[in-house]
């Protein structure tokens, strides 16, 4: 399993990580104390430590961290003009978030399948949520109708969803990050 180390994405991505990544499930509140420096990250700035061989991928982590600090149009202006599995990922991530639901397993259905669906899967059973399986593998539309019925009050999934959420965002950052510099 994924231990996240925020020191290990460089000195630009490091400070922004450094948050609390259990997100609620819905949209949360902008964190306009970090408005101006995510305004002024760009790809230059955010990977000066190191060379980029994936734009694309470089893009989904900028998208990812306006998401993780909860700013919902933000993100989505950056990932829905990356036309890969990844940038469907992060896509229906931020659409689970602000409650389009449809929306969401639209996106879902563009990724397909996802290398991360794999280690997802296993750190969910890790954490003994086999329920938000299926058949042992990741099922993203069963998670988006999870977050839907723990968003319209069954609170009983709640802190499950936020947990497998923050997993899902930490493996799929870690793995736009490593393909961004063709790290493995």
């Amino acid at each position: 399993m994924l231990v996240f180390e925020e020191t290990g994405y460089g000195p630009a991505f490091a400070g922004l990580l450094q948050y609390d990544r259990l997100r609620p499930l819905g949209a949360g509140t902008p964190d306009e104390g970090h408005r101006a420096t995510l305004g002024r990250l760009s790809l230059d700035e955010a990977f000066a430590h190191t060379p980029i061989v994936d734009s694309d991928m470089a893009r989904c982590c900028l998208s990812a961290v306006w998401l993780l600090h909860d700013f919902l149009d933000e993100s989505h202006t950056i990932s829905q003009g990356i036309e890969t599995r990844s940038g469907s990922f992060w896509h229906g991530i931020m659409h689970r978030r602000e409650g389009d639901f449809s929306n969401a397993k639209y996106w879902f259905r563009r990724v397909d399948h996802h290398p991360v669906y794999e280690r997802l899967a296993a750190a969910t059973n890790a954490l003994g949520e086999e329920d938000f399986l299926v058949a042992g593998d990741w099922d993203p539309f069963r998670f988006v109708d999870l977050c839907q019925a723990a968003v319209k009050g069954n609170g009983s999934v709640v802190a499950s969803c936020q947990k497998i959420q923050q997993l899902e965002w930490e493996l799929l950052f870690d793995h736009c990050y490593a393909a961004a510099i063709c790290r493995r």
